[in-house]
């Protein structure tokens, strides 16, 4: 952890379960709201809270409201830093004035943290994510409808794929839960997949947010293969074998 006054917040907040940003002003009078903020992002992506609208509440109480840890908020707190380092990466590739679309993930969810609040169009198969992108008023965001997994917080099945067809896609950001040279990038929802399959088909340009941990995991589904996407940006060098067929393919690797 960073620094002292960040120990302090995060005790302050396993104590009570969550707080207010303006009771950490009160706590800490001579640091800005915006320091305060950067410290509640920062102690999230360390998994240690969960930022809300005005404040955070710690993951603990997250756990005991819900009974048990959801399978997306464990996900979520898994290589958190390398998820971090991915949507850095990715960030400039995100332009205004193009049509963009953000898969369900984590590490999508990561980018849409980051994301300025600025005039970007973007459409989302996923709830979480289009709850952080509405904080950012100046971004126009469309959301598929359709089942939602609890376990993805994705939205697909037919309805989903439907609005599909009438949409145009520049930039199909997507995310990927394993990737094999023999089996592509892979997923384990059926319904997911063919989702994941036609948002490719839409989009002119196709980029995987994908951390080298999953690397040589594969899923029963597979949605893409290399031929299939313009970019992978991932937090670290790709596996030799893996980096030159990722060449052949002409995939650039950032």
């Amino acid at each position: 952890m960073s620094n002292e006054r960040q120990k302090r917040i995060l005790q302050l907040i396993e104590n009570k379960g969550e707080v207010q940003l303006q009771q950490l002003k009160d706590l800490f009078p001579e640091v800005s709201m915006m320091t305060l903020r950067r410290d509640l992002i920062s102690l999230e992506n360390d998994g240690h809270l969960i930022r809300t609208y005005g404040g955070a509440i710690s993951v603990k109480k997250v756990s005991d409201i819900n009974g048990e840890e959801d399978a997306y908020s464990r996900r979520a707190q898994e290589n958190v830093e390398a998820k971090m380092k991915i949507a850095e990466k990715a960030l400039p590739l995100v332009e205004k004035g193009r049509s963009i679309y953000f898969d369900a993930g984590s590490t999508l969810m990561c980018l849409a943290k980051i994301l300025p609040d600025d005039s970007f169009s973007i459409v989302t198969s996923s709830a979480n994510i289009s709850l952080e992108l509405v904080k950012k008023l100046s971004t126009s965001i469309v959301v598929l409808g359709g089942h939602l997994n609890r376990n993805t917080l994705s939205m697909s099945g037919p309805n989903a794929i439907s609005l599909l067809d009438t949409i145009n896609i520049d930039l199909a950001f997507m995310s990927a839960s394993g990737f094999s040279i023999d089996n592509g990038f892979t997923i384990s929802n059926i319904y997911e997949c063919e989702l994941k399959r036609k948002v490719i088909k839409r989009a002119k340009k196709v980029i995987v947010l994908m951390d080298t941990s999953k690397i040589n995991k594969d899923l029963a589904f597979t949605f893409a293969n290399l031929e299939d996407v313009n970019i992978w940006v991932c937090e670290t060098k790709l596996p030799p074998e893996v980096e030159a067929e990722a060449n052949r393919y002409g995939v650039q690797i950032l």
